[in-house]
Formats: C-alpha cells, sequence, structure tokens
C-alpha cells in the first residue's frame, strides 16, 4: 500500500504584525521570514515525519528549488514532482500576530500547472487499495478524483481554501473529509460557532465518508455514519498557528493507516498540532513521532 499526496508547493513570506491588517490600513511588521509551505508540501513532511513512505506529486516553478529539498530531507519521495521553469513557485504571504493567529494571501504560481498527462503519468503507477492525499490548491482536481476513483485508491480531500471549484467536484468519491469549522460552515450552511449543527450538517451531507472536523480551540471531531468522536486540545502557548491543520491531517491518516482506532488518531493528531503550533513557520514547524509522543504538556 502507498501513499501519494497530489499536493501544492509554496514559498511562505511570514510578516509579525500586531494584529491582522483592516482595510484602509497601513502597518509596519515587526519582523520577517522564509519557510518552505503549501498545504501540499505540509502534510507530506507531517506524513513523512509521522512514519509513513510519501510520495508527493505536484508541480513547482521558479525559485522553488528549496522546497524538492525540504521534502527529501522529511524522507519524502519527489519522483512526481514536475520543474517549471517557465512559472514562478507558489507563494503566500503571512501575517502572524502576537497572539499566535494568522492570515493568508495564496498565489497559485505553478500550482495550477497540473496537466492531464502529469495525472496519467504519475496515477498509473499506483493501484488499487492505494491512498491518494487531495487539497484544494491545485488545478485540475475533477480529473485526479476521477482517476483516482478509477484506479480504486481511498482518496482524501481538504478542500481548503474553499471556493466555487468544490462544487464541481465529485465528491461522492471522497473516502475522507478534513474540514475546519469556517470551511464546515461554508458547506454546510450552518454557523461555524456551532459544532453540533455543523457534525449534524456534515453528516447528512456526507453519509458515506469518514469526515474529521478541526475547531479551533474547541477540539476536533471523527464523524461516520452514526458515530461522532470528540477529542479536545492540548493546550500550549501558541506561536505560529500555520501548519497546525496539515500536521493534524498528516498525523491522523499516519495514525488510521497504521492501523489506530479514530479514538487514538484523534488524540495523536491534537498532540502532534498542538507541537506545531508552540514554534515558527510552517513545514520547519511540524514534529517527528518522537517529539509527539515525549512532549510534556
Amino acid at each position: 500500500m502507498k501513499i501519494v499526496n497530489f499536493g501544492s508547493l509554496n514559498v511562505d513570506y511570514v510578516y509579525r504584525v500586531p494584529h491582522v491588517i483592516v482595510r484602509g490600513e497601513t502597518l509596519s511588521a515587526t519582523d520577517r521570514n522564509i519557510f518552505p509551505g503549501g498545504k501540499g508540501l505540509n502534510q507530506s513532511v507531517a506524513l513523512s515525519r509521522a512514519g509513513l513512505e510519501v510520495y508527493h506529486a505536484g508541480c513547482i516553478g521558479k525559485g522553488g528549488e528549496i522546497l524538492l529539498q525540504v521534502l527529501r530531507d522529511a524522507g519524502v519521495n519527489t519522483d512526481f514532482v514536475r520543474c517549471l521553469d517557465d512559472i514562478p513557485v507558489g507563494h503566500t504571504i503571512i501575517q502572524n500576530t502576537d497572539d499566535g493567529d494568522n492570515c493568508i494571501i495564496l498565489f497559485g504560481g505553478a500550482n495550477q500547472a497540473v496537466t492531464e498527462k502529469q495525472v496519467d503519468q504519475t496515477l498509473c503507477h499506483f493501484e488499487r487499495g492505494d491512498w491518494i492525499v487531495l487539497q484544494n490548491e491545485i488545478n485540475n482536481l475533477k480529473y485526479i478524483i476521477e482517476k483516482a476513483h478509477e484506479t480504486g485508491m481511498t482518496i482524501v480531500l481538504n478542500p481548503s481554501p474553499m471556493n466555487g471549484k468544490i462544487n464541481d467536484l465529485p465528491l461522492e468519491y471522497v473516502d475522507y473529509f478534513f474540514v475546519n469549522e469556517i470551511e464546515a460552515g461554508q458547506i454546510t450552511g450552518y454557523p461555524s460557532d456551532d459544532p453540533e449543527k455543523l457534525m449534524e450538517g456534515l453528516r447528512s451531507i456526507f453519509p458515506n465518508a469518514h469526515t474529521i472536523l478541526t475547531l479551533g480551540s474547541a477540539g476536533s471531531a471523527y464523524i461516520y455514519q452514526g458515530e461522532i468522536i470528540r477529542k479536545s486540545i492540548y493546550k500550549v502557548k501558541a506561536v505560529d498557528t500555520t501548519a497546525a491543520g496539515d500536521t493534524f491531517t498528516g498525523y491522523f491518516l499516519a495514525s488510521v493507516i497504521g492501523g489506530r482506532t479514530p479514538e487514538a488518531a484523534l488524540d495523536l493528531a491534537a498532540r502532534a498540532s498542538a507541537v506545531t503550533v508552540s514554534r515558527p513557520g510552517a513545514a520547519p514547524s511540524i514534529p517527528v513521532m518522537d517529539e509527539v509522543l515525549n512532549y510534556r504538556f
């Protein structure tokens, strides 16, 4: 059984600000750092650091060579990453506040250059029973999901960032959904601050999928048919929340694939994401398994 993450690869430009900027405001940043990131890269790093053998597929553009090295250093196979010289690398502008909150502007760049030919050339190396992990930061998602379904792969989707493209996808083929409270509110139409309504709405909309809902300080939930499991957070001082959700996704999947129960997977994912938010950066902040198991809360 193999795991391929067909996902984004970004360079993150992170600015430290006293608060998230508002309309018409000019604000001085107190610090700036450059980190490797992208939901795809972060989740591949998390899956690998959690102990799985992971293949990453996607595109990097000019200025993104460092991203390949980050994946390789984390133990991720990069044979299915295309390097494009005529397109800029995908990147983000991230505002980080002193209390650990963040706001992100995303430019797709090379992440929007995935071709059907690349999809075919990648997925022919995988077979029924293998897993594919996807996010909404690349193009051709519909084609990827259809081909993965034809192959018989287990399909995981994190539909972030939420936009109109999601409604055009064959969501009935998705086996695992990962959404936060904002995304769940957009999907279900219920208020994002009403977890009970959100869980009931997700169970109704995706009756045959395993849905994992992250609720910020209110913890997380696993929803599958008639089953709902809740898990609280591990409390730490938040430094940077940028890769918290990606860490959670990677560690939850690694746990389930490794044979843990959903309840145990929620717990390990909560521990891992807590470690992540306690330090700066996206991919660099994602812990290895030993750190997660031995971290003192």
